[in-house]
């Protein structure tokens, strides 16, 4: 091999050295991480967006996402306070706000919230009876998402938020239910079917007390209840007694009027009204 060739093959060997050195040595932290740098094993400090270079073999440059995550806790059966056995799963939201923190104090961020959560998620619905557990959901979101965040604080990560996602109640607690909301309603219609009576009877007792007083207005209803039986084309109408006497007496009134126009007009066949009777039956009236 000639010097040339052994020149530029030294050259290559370099060239090719710079490169694996320069590979190790630059590191890329994006906009969302941060970098945690140790310096043969002892934190050196954190390190912010951008390109950045380290000392290969030496430095070790750890990244850790800064955005929030979404972690599902898987559903489990839960026992209520009043022995309810529920099938409860929930989601959780948490980001990292201590990277140095994160990287040093536990090992895995996200399986430790993972089961801290679902014993969390057990211990705060356990405490709660079923029906607390089905109408105050905020709540227990907070409690959990509280007692999250006192755990967690020591792991450089913050619990932002904590939401229960479905609730599965046995067959036999669904039916229960489902006939609680039926007598529920069944009461309700009662109640108002009641209070409607109430009103009309209060109704019907402050109209019977306008009749009374005006007699008259009595009658009216009647002919107007025989009107409205007419618009049925009913081939049989039965007359309450009240209404045959009162026909009766409008017949007498009429009959008294008559008379006294008779009275007070020449005699003779033209002078005397006819006035209908009771049943229909033209009546004379007697002028003597």
């Amino acid at each position: 091999m000639t010097a040339v060739g052994i020149v530029v093959t030294v050259v290559i060997v370099l060239a090719v050295l710079a490169l694996l050195a320069l590979s190790l040595a630059v590191r890329i932290v994006q906009q969302y991480q941060e970098g945690v740098l140790f310096r043969l094993g002892r934190l050196v400090g954190s390190r912010g967006p951008g390109l950045r270079l380290i000392i290969p073999v030496v430095d070790v440059l750890r990244r850790v996402s800064l955005r929030i995550v979404t972690m599902p806790i898987q559903s489990q059966g839960i026992i209520t306070r009043d022995n309810v056995s529920v099938d409860v799963s929930a989601v959780a939201y948490y980001r990292v706000v201590d990277a140095p923190k994160s990287v040093i104090a536990i090992e895995n961020v996200a399986a430790a919230i993972n089961q801290i959560a679902q014993t969390t998620l057990r211990k705060v619905v356990g405490q709660h009876t079923l029906d607390e557990t089905l109408s105050e959901t905020d709540r227990i979101n907070a409690d959990i998402r509280e007692i999250l965040d006192v755990t967690t604080v020591d792991w450089g990560v913050e619990v932002t938020l904590v939401e229960l996602k479905d609730i599965q109640l046995p067959d036999a607690m669904k039916r229960a239910m489902a006939r609680q909301a039926e007598a529920e309603r069944e009461k309700r219609a009662k109640i108002i079917a009641a209070e409607g009576e109430a009103l009309a009877a209060a109704a019907l007792g402050d109209a019977s007390d306008t009749m009374m007083g005006h007699p008259l207005a009595l009658q009216l209803r009647n002919l107007q209840s025989l009107v409205e039986l007419g618009v049925d084309k009913n081939t049989t109408v039965v007359f309450p007694a009240p209404l045959m006497s009162t026909i009766g007496e409008l017949g007498a009134f009429l009959a008294r009027e008559g008379r006294a126009a008779a009275a007070g007009a020449p005699d003779g066949p033209a002078s005397r009204p006819q006035v209908a009777g009771v049943n229909g039956v033209p009546e004379r009236t007697d002028t003597r």
